[in-house]
């Protein structure tokens, strides 16, 4: 998922780069969206990991 986040940034970059303001827009919405899941879902299996098994 990270990846994802990175791809979709790269593609912004690349899109503000050549001046497609909207394309750029909306690829940044994505990959902020997918980095926030991805640190949610990190933070979770950190806190699952932890637990001790029964």
């Amino acid at each position: 998922m990270l990846s994802w986040s990175m791809l979709f940034l790269v593609v912004a970059i690349i899109a503000g780069v050549l001046g497609f303001g909207g394309l750029a827009g909306t690829a940044i919405g994505i990959a902020k969206i997918l980095f926030g899941l991805f640190l949610i879902l990190f933070v979770v299996s950190l806190i699952l990991g932890r637990r001790p098994r029964v």
